[in-house]
């Protein structure tokens, strides 16, 4: 079937009105001519069987509402050019941030989209080597452990994992049932219920050394409860917060982080002197202090007290280390 690129935009046309089109209307929004637009009339409605009406006195073309086959959907996967464009698109930027994970599955469903994409005249495949991310600080990943996770999840089964914690170098075993899974800062985390523990644990997955399912049904926790716990605090390791951070920025510093998204609950404001204030709530201190020291002296923690001499305490340490 010839110009199936312009029948599925002809279809999107028609069932996203509620009053007739008309034919030279068609033709601009589709860069087509009447006769073009006459043979893809007869496809649709002839050769793919859409209750197509076409009444001049009404208008011009529309769908037949008060037919049995309304409301109507083009059979199998249709897709534009620019779509299928996009999902190209999509999948590289998928590849580039997971690098290695799914390879085999992802690389199969690039190859069919561009086989769909090569059916369109003159349209070409993007040049993905003009989509770049730079991934940094990147750990490497069990490409069959993450696929484990993953269908756990999805069918909410426990899973018994064996975790290498950096913190003590601590070998455990545990039973968890996960919640959810995690890109962050381009490493992945496992949130889930922690049997052992009872209560809600982050594991990185580059430091669960197995996993495999226990045949149990996963525990799951109440929706508002795991963002409570997961949502209301700054970090990963984030937990119910119990302190919040106010950070005054530089007026060379405030115009960048200004622009910046901390946290979903960080308020903020312009002071006087043109320097930028952000507030944020934070459980645990670790990730917050490394994320404040980057900024050196274009930043200087107001409050909470201890936070302010953390801060004053590895400014020192780097001190020593340099003289």
């Amino acid at each position: 079937m010839q110009h199936f690129d312009k029948i599925v935009k002809l279809h999107s046309l028609l069932k996203n009105r509620r009053t007739p089109i008309s034919g030279p209307q068609i033709d601009r929004e589709l860069a087509c001519s009447k006769a073009t637009r006459q043979r893809l009339v007869d496809d649709l409605r002839d050769r793919l069987n859409a209750p197509l009406l076409c009444d001049r006195s009404a208008g011009g073309y529309y769908y037949d509402r008060d037919d049995p086959r309304h409301p109507f959907e083009l059979p199998g996967i249709w897709l534009t050019a620019e779509e299928l464009q996009a999902l190209i698109a999509c999948q590289h930027l998928l590849g580039n941030l997971a690098p290695g994970l799914l390879r085999n599955e992802i690389g199969q469903l690039r190859d069919h989209l561009e086989k769909l994409l090569n059916r369109s005249p003159g349209v070409k495949s993007p040049q993905l080597d003009r989509i770049k991310i730079l991934s940094q600080a990147y750990r490497g990943r069990n490409d069959e452990l993450f696929l484990t996770l993953v269908q756990a999840l999805f069918n909410r089964q426990q899973l018994c994992i064996q975790y290498h914690a950096r913190s003590d170098n601590h070998v455990s075993q545990r039973t968890v049932s996960p919640q959810n899974l995690v890109l962050y800062k381009d490493n992945w985390y496992l949130d889930a219920y922690c049997h052992s523990r009872n209560e809600p644990r982050t594991f990185a997955l580059d430091r669960i050394k197995t996993a495999s399912p226990s045949g149990q049904v996963a525990h799951m926790i109440d929706p508002d409860r795991l963002h409570q716990h997961y949502g209301s605090a700054y970090g990963i390791f984030a937990g119910t917060a119990k302190y919040t951070a106010i950070l005054n920025f530089s007026p060379r510093a405030a115009h960048w982080v200004a622009d910046e998204h901390w946290h979903s609950q960080q308020q903020s404001q312009w002071l006087a002197d043109g320097r930028y204030q952000l507030s944020i709530p934070f459980n645990r201190h670790e990730e917050l202090l490394m994320d404040i020291l980057k900024y050196g002296a274009e930043v200087e923690v107001v409050e909470p007290e201890f936070l302010r001499k953390l801060v004053k305490m590895e400014v020192g340490k780097m001190l020593g280390v340099y003289g």
